[in-house]
């Protein structure tokens, strides 16, 4: 019996796994949720002898049963290859006593390559076993890394489109030109006049239009998603903090059962609900620290039980993280609500109509697993600083925010358990913002000077990600309005 995924906003909407990475949201908004998550089947010093795809495989073939082992070694293998540039995929660099998990070694040198670039396998392989005959319209939103990834993953992929939507003034130089750069006759790219969340809130809008999904049906379309919000690319995620774990265990930085504490950057919670998935897998996992940049909704969120996106939105150096609507946390809240669909459904209701909602009591202390706060612009910029005269090591804005939130936790609780902090970007993705935070004196140089200064810097090669923007001309220029983005969408499928 294949594992049955549901949504999180009615309990009768139930599909297969390789359907929930098809759909990627479900009819009625809600997110696909395993039944139950499953525990790993393999111990964890039988995975310490595997490597990355081996790991990938033990771990993805428990949350996507469906799949048979030849068609999912086939998209592990597919994706784990020598568009990385390490054969460890995932690194992990001790430094100033944490170990920092590099997940920025694939071809847009962000962490959402690590399920970017399977989820196009998984897509297709989904839609053969589910004789899907229409074209399938990958629809986007991205704060800046997962447009790049997806693009760069779905990029001339048989039987697929991919339409990528962006805040146009709300990401970094590179990761714009990073995007509006890409190449591939299927691969279209838009900014729009506002931040994240209008851009994520538009494209869930045209993924609920029951109308325009029998337009789409009628040309030979159907749309899926790349966000983190389908299942196909929370699966993947998990699977590298499994792999930290049997690397220092493999190395002898711990022992069998030994807990580890982790840090992630987080914006739209799904890499630090990997972790979660992770640490109910059964992955020896202490604390989860949930760390947020200046808007600090989920730091107040832990800390009150109230969720409210009613605020400021604040462009920061760390701009993957500028979001309020934390789509992902819609999954912890359902479990945390006792897996009640009609719960979780008036609480995203109210966060609708009001902008925000309150958890119960008993929801909050279902919470401990979790520590959350915040760095400030100047916080962030002086981890970077000190980090980087203490140790030589340069880490990005998003993986500072961690590190500078990682050191208020250990300063608040003393726990001196071993950390593995998320590094979810390359500091070459933000060279402006590093060199800025190490010394004033770059910002008078041009985006590129500071590249190759970075490389001087930190005595790492320039990335063939940089490498390969530096003169490609601007192939996407389009641009619309938040309330545009259907027409845009239509437009561009020509119905």
């Amino acid at each position: 019996m294949s594992m049955i995924y549901k949504s999180t906003r009615d309990d009768s909407v139930k599909v297969t796994a390789s359907q929930a990475i098809l759909k990627g949201l479900a009819p009625d908004g809600g997110l696909f949720v395993p039944e139950s998550i499953p525990e790993l089947d393999k111990s964890l010093e039988e995975l310490s002898a595997m490597d990355y795809k081996g790991v990938a495989y033990e771990v993805m073939k428990l949350m996507l049963d469906d799949f048979t082992e030849e068609e999912l070694k086939h998209c592990v293998n597919s994706a784990y290859d020598s568009k990385f540039d390490t054969d460890e995929i995932a690194p992990l660099v001790k430094a100033d006593g944490a170990y920092y998990l590099e997940l920025f070694h694939g071809k847009t040198i962000a962490f959402k390559d690590m399920a970017l670039s399977i989820l196009p396998h998984l897509l297709i392989t989904s839609a053969k076993k589910n004789n899907v005959k229409n074209d399938i319209v990958i629809l986007t939103a991205t704060s800046g890394d997962t447009g790049k990834a997806a693009l760069a993953g779905f990029a001339d992929v048989k039987g697929t489109k991919i339409i990528v939507f962006y805040p146009k003034n709300g990401v970094s130089p590179i990761q714009e030109k990073q995007m509006i750069t890409q190449k591939g006759d299927n691969t279209y790219v838009v900014g729009i006049h506002g931040n994240f969340d209008d851009a994520q809130t538009g494209v869930k809008n045209i993924f609920s239009d029951k109308a325009l999904e029998k337009e789409m049906d009628a040309a030979g379309f159907q749309f899926s998603s790349a966000n983190s919000i389908n299942i196909g690319r929370l699966c993947p995620q998990i699977v590298y903090y499994v792999y930290a774990y049997t690397r220092l265990l493999a190395n002898g930085e711990i022992k069998k059962g030994e807990k580890i504490n982790v840090v992630v950057p987080t914006g739209n919670f799904g890499n630090i609900l990997a972790a979660f998935y992770a640490k109910n897998m059964g992955l020896p996992i202490n604390k989860l620290i949930c760390a947020s940049n200046e808007n600090k909704v989920l730091f107040d969120f832990f800390k009150t039980g109230e969720y409210d996106r009613n605020r400021e939105f604040v462009l920061t150096t760390s701009p993957s993280m500028d979001i309020l609507v934390s789509s992902n946390l819609e999954r912890l809240i359902y479990m945390i609500a006792g897996n009640s669909a009609d719960k979780n459904a008036q609480l995203m209701n109210q966060l609708k109509t009001a902008g925000k909602y309150t958890i119960t009591d008993d929801m909050r202390e279902k919470l401990s697993d979790f520590y959350g706060n915040f760095a400030s612009e100047e916080e962030d910029a002086a981890t970077i600083k000190k980090l980087y005269e203490d140790t030589g090591y340069v880490i990005d804005t998003h993986t500072a925010v961690a590190a500078a939130v990682y050191d208020k936790y250990k300063s608040e609780t003393k726990d001196d358990t071993k950390t593995v902090i998320a590094s979810t970007a390359s500091p070459f993705k933000f060279t402006r913002s590093v060199l800025n935070a190490i010394d004033k004196k770059y910002d008078s140089m041009g985006d590129f000077e500071l590249v190759d200064e970075l490389s001087r810097l930190s005595n790492v090669a320039v990335p063939a990600a940089i490498e390969e923007i530096r003169t490609a001309p601007v192939l996407h220029n389009t641009v619309c309005d938040a309330d545009k983005m259907c027409d845009t969408v239509k437009k561009i499928l020509g119905i």
